[in-house]
């Protein structure tokens, strides 16, 4: 199984690579709690409290 990590700057968990495909980042880390999965960033309430604007993957808290 592919470990996945979460950019320190975006919070977008990604697997492959270095850097973050969102933002291209190098800042990541495998340890972070919880995970909200946006598939509509205009109408959701929880996408806009937290002010993101794309699709995906996010991290709640990184470490």
């Amino acid at each position: 199984m592919v470990k996945q990590k979460a950019c320190k700057i975006c919070n977008t968990i990604y697997e492959t690579g270095d850097k973050c495909p969102k933002c291209g980042s190098k800042e990541s880390t495998e340890g972070f709690k919880g995970r909200i999965v946006v598939l509509n960033p205009e109408k959701s309430e929880i996408a806009k409290r937290l002010n993101l604007k794309d699709k995906g993957n996010f991290a709640i808290k990184t470490r």
